[in-house]
């Protein structure tokens, strides 16, 4: 049983394309607490990670408004950096109104 979910589990490892592995690691570094706190984040190009699709997430990150990119050409690296949004950006959150029900008058 223990085999069984190994080899489903590496299945799902090999299936992940290398693009989908770098933007998980970036969307991962991004949204990590320490990154959020200080507002910016350097992220290193891997061995691992190809031409084509380190172009394909700089592109996304690119066509980010907000975002402001630094490329380190010494290290291959690219450093983000973004401000804090203002109340006027900050998402909407569903608040708890104690909307009192009214009794139909039929």
């Amino acid at each position: 049983m223990a085999k069984a979910k190994q080899q489903s589990t590496l299945a799902v490892r090999q299936a992940m394309s290398g693009l989908e592995r770098l933007g998980l690691r970036v969307s991962s570094m991004i949204n990590h607490p320490t990154a959020q706190h200080q507002r910016w984040v350097t992220i290193h190009r891997l061995d691992t990670d190809g031409d084509r699709e380190w172009e394909e997430v700089m592109g996304l990150l690119a066509e980010t408004d907000d975002l402001e990119m630094t490329f380190n050409d010494e290290s291959e690296s690219v450093t983000l950096r973004w401000e804090a949004p203002s109340d006027d950006d900050r998402p909407v959150e569903a608040a708890d109104f104690n909307v009192v029900e009214e009794v139909a008058p039929f």
